[in-house]
């Protein structure tokens, strides 16, 4: 068996690991005591030594060193036990006498009766053990005897009985007796009791020190440390099992001075699966049944359980876990069962059979729901099982999970209970209400971790409710600035929306709701109704959901004032982000964000988008902070601080693919380009582009305009002028089909103009730059930012940079019309300087085509 890892550091002896001449090495104790048992032989006196020790621990090794210590003319018989043997009596008998007494031992107490007339008494005779004793003392009367007994413990019984007897009445003859047992023999130990001449061996598993001398030696070179420390691990000092690990090793050609620890561990657990587990079957059935329920029953599996599952009870099971616990497999801390090692666990598992497997967690499923177990617990077990029952298990089980913010385990619960719907015998009445009162849990769900998958499943509840009025209320309560990024998820709200105004008598909450996530998705329903219900309730979370998403709205088609105004209602109404009621209104700080980012409130817009973020993360509402995280990042973005831009939108795509959001995903790695190419690393942009295309017909608008631009802001710094002006007039027409007109929110018509410019199309320039009305702030200096050579187009906030200066305006005038500091805005003229190939402003003019305007 395995040693467990709590051994001392001093040389413990390597054993089973032999030098080319076949001695044992550093079994300096061991060999020691069995030179002074042969000392006691050559004098005449005799000795009966007992090796305990487990599987593998170097039992057969030791018996095998004690010939060549013998006296020259000794005689050495042999005898190996095996339990397939026990059955044959005198088994082991036969095989230490049969070499020199020609077979006649194999007639035992039979040749004593003579010819068998009738049944035969079981067991040894008196007859026969006296024999039998006579023949030892003439054996020894002629030369020392040694009898070398190796696992006594699985001998026959009547041999066991020889054994005990002739141990006592060896007094004052010439024999050595050498026995190897397990760890615990206790019979034999009784039987022999307190014989003046009876030694105990216990063989000492390997320290770390002399596994890493044995590891060098199997490897005939220096091996690395973390190495020799990983192979001591898993075997826990048992030099067979170590003997095993480092023959796969080799045979694998792991390389000594420099392996793969996932690699190493592997190979050693196959090992340790080929060995001590093996040995554990044979040795003890009752540990190795336990063994296997706890492996596939995972960690935290308590006794109790395999007790009913056994059906042994658990005074049974309980000592098969002590067993399990002395070869060091279980650690030994009470309570709940855990692996001593990371790998035995897959070591026991490649060794049952899947319909074991399956088995096992069925029957768990049915004697936790019995006992009326945790939900969660019973559910994981009829998952791994596939069970065709629990349907109300698992719906518990995900209304656990859902609370404890487990997400992922909550949607595996609840997919797996919709599954079972299938097989349901309930009326087809009841079954249509389960399934949508399961399908919008499931949407709630997965707002948390998958919003593709919420997505698909709120247009299932939409579709599956009984009424208008019932489908608002579930489409109220899923009601997410998140799930608008895609046309899927927008489409349901949207409709929603539509019938919602139409009835007579809506809810206020319903109307306020899903209005905002039609406005957010770039549909205008009829808004009188809502406006009124939001003027009605000022401080209510769902008038300023709606509110923000109004704001956002008019900042979008250019009403700066009325955007302003608006966004500055849900600022006052909202309350410290612990509150729930301002946790339940985080939507409109979104939409505020948006709005003031639109509007040239930069800073405010900066403020409330940090308010997002700390927000979801407080009230676990994450499907926000991507949102929150871009519009964030197009803040920094458009006041020049490309850094922060480009962190903030890296951000923004790690948590949108943590939430399974292709379209948010998509939208960051466009903010990502921007930012990318507004530091010179057109390449890098080019890159993070290409990974995660979006669909024409499954992304927002807005957000498939957002990507065009960036693609053609690359396209344009690799001087690819032609497909940049194509794909700027992309983007501007997707955010005309959603009546977007404010340049603030894409800069599209300066970038295509930029493009227009290089291409040497300037009539083409101006009349794109014609087009776009005038925002606050922004003067109308001419649109080529690139020099004719085709040099790297300059981004917004260089732009707006160029303007204030072309104007006559002084770098600290510029820093104080665009809230900047004086170093940015010379920093952001340097960059210009370099991309335009010039070195002062009074070159700026010349460079862009253009007069000042006074």
């Amino acid at each position: 068996m395995i040693f467990r890892l709590d051994l001392p550091l001093h040389c413990c002896h390597i054993d089973a690991m032999h030098e080319p001449n076949g001695e044992l090495h550093h079994r300096a104790r061991d060999t020691a005591q069995l030179r002074e048992y042969t000392a006691e032989l050559t004098a005449g006196r005799p000795t009966v030594a007992l090796v305990h020790g487990a599987r593998g621990s170097g039992r057969s090794a030791l018996l095998r060193a004690v010939p060549p210590l013998l006296p020259s003319d000794a005689l050495v018989l042999r005898a190996r036990c095996h339990p397939s043997e026990q059955g044959f009596e005198y088994g082991m008998v036969r095989q230490l006498f049969d070499p020199v007494l020609g077979g006649t031992a194999r007639r035992g107490d039979h040749a004593e009766r003579g010819a068998a007339d009738g049944p035969q008494p079981a067991g040894p005779t008196q007859e026969a053990l006296l024999r039998l004793l006579d023949t030892t003392r003439s054996l020894a009367a002629d030369r020392p005897l040694a009898l070398l007994v190796d696992d006594l413990v699985h001998a026959d019984a009547p041999s066991l009985r020889w054994f005990a007897y002739i141990a006592r009445r060896l007094d004052d003859l010439p024999v050595l007796v050498v026995a190897s047992l397990p760890l615990a023999a206790p019979q034999v130990v009784e039987e022999l009791g307190s014989l003046p001449y009876l030694r105990r061996l216990w063989p000492e598993p390997l320290c770390a020190t002399c596994t890493a001398d044995a590891v060098d030696q199997a490897f005939d070179a220096p091996v690395d440390r973390d190495l020799a420390g990983l192979c001591h691990a898993v075997s826990y000092g048992n030099p067979l099992v170590l003997q095993e690990v480092v023959s796969r090793l080799r045979r694998e050609h792991v390389q000594p001075g420099s392996p793969d620890p996932e690699q190493v561990l592997a190979i050693a657990a196959q090992a340790l699966s080929a060995t001590t587990l093996t040995w554990l079957d044979e040795d003890d059935p009752a540990a190795g049944e336990l063994l296997t329920q706890l492996a596939v029953l995972g960690p935290g599996t308590d006794v109790a359980l395999c007790a009913a599952l056994s059906g042994r009870g658990e005074a049974h099971v309980q000592q098969a876990r002590d067993a399990l616990v002395r070869e060091g497999l279980l650690r030994p801390e009470p309570g709940a069962a855990e692996f001593a090692h990371p790998a035995v666990r897959p070591a026991v598992l490649a060794r049952v059979p899947a319909r074991t497997r399956l088995e096992l967690h069925g029957r768990a499923a049915t004697v936790l729901a019995r006992s009326g177990a945790p939900a969660r617990r019973t559910a994981e077990h009829l998952l791994e099982a596939g069970s065709d029952w629990g349907l109300d298990v698992l719906r518990s089980a995900g209304g656990q999970a859902a609370a404890a913010g487990d997400h992922r385990s909550a949607s595996r619960y609840l997919r797996r209970a919709l599954a079972l719907l299938d097989a349901s015998d309930e009326p087809e009445s009841d079954l249509a209400e389960t399934f949508h009162e399961l399908t919008a849990r499931l949407a709630a769900v997965e707002l948390h971790c998958d919003l593709d998958g919420a997505a698909r499943q709120v247009a299932v509840a939409a579709d599956t409710a009984p009424d208008a009025a019932r489908r608002a209320g579930i489409l109220a309560s899923l009601a997410s600035p998140a799930l608008v990024v895609s046309v899927e998820g927008a489409q349901p709200f949207v409709r929603a929306c539509g019938e919602l105004a139409a009835l007579p008598s809506a809810s206020s909450d319903h109307l306020l709701r899903l209005t905002a996530q039609a406005l957010l998705a770039g549909h205008r329903p009829r808004l009188r109704q809502a406006a009124r219900a939001a003027v009605r309730l000022p401080d209510d979370p769902a008038a300023r959901t709606f509110t923000g998403a109004l704001a956002a709205a008019a900042a979008a088609t250019g009403r700066h004032r009325t955007a302003r105004r608006l966004a500055a209602r849900v600022e006052a109404a909202a309350g410290p982000h612990t509150d729930r009621r301002a946790a339940a209104a985080t939507g409109g700080l979104l939409g505020a964000a948006l709005a003031l980012a639109w509007t040239g409130a930069h800073a405010r817009a900066t403020a409330l988008a940090h308010r997002v973020v700390d927000t979801a993360r407080a009230t676990d509402d994450l499907a926000l902070a991507p949102s929150a995280l871009l519009v964030r990042a197009e803040v920094a973005y458009v006041q020049g601080d490309l850094e922060a831009a480009l962190t903030d939108s890296r951000a923004a795509v790690r948590r949108a693919r943590e939430l399974n959001s292709a379209a948010l995903a998509a939208a960051g790695l466009a903010c990502t380009a921007r930012a990318l190419v507004g530091l010179d690393r057109a390449e890098e942009a080019a890159a993070a582009l290409g990974r995660e295309p979006v669909s024409d017909s499954t992304a927002h608008p807005f957000v498939r305009a957002l990507v065009l631009q960036a693609q053609g802001m690359v396209a344009a710094s690799r001087g690819d002028h032609g497909a940049a002006v194509g794909l700027f007039l992309d983007c501007g027409h997707r955010l005309a089909l959603r009546g977007i007109t404010n340049p603030a929110c894409l800069r599209w018509r300066a970038q295509a103009a930029q493009s227009y410019a290089a291409l040497g199309e300037h009539a083409a320039a101006m009349t794109i730059m014609s087009g776009e009305p005038g925002t606050p702030g922004e003067g109308a200096a001419h649109p080529s930012g690139q020099a004719a050579g085709g040099r790297a187009l300059l981004t917004p906030a260089e732009l707006r940079v160029v303007e204030l200066v072309v104007r006559g305006h002084s770098s600290l005038e510029v820093a104080e019309n665009l809230f900047l500091s004086k170093r940015t805005v010379d920093t952001h003229l340097g960059r210009i300087y370099r991309k335009l190939g010039i070195r002062s402003r009074h070159e700026l003019i010349g460079a862009l085509g253009a007069e000042p305007s006074v």
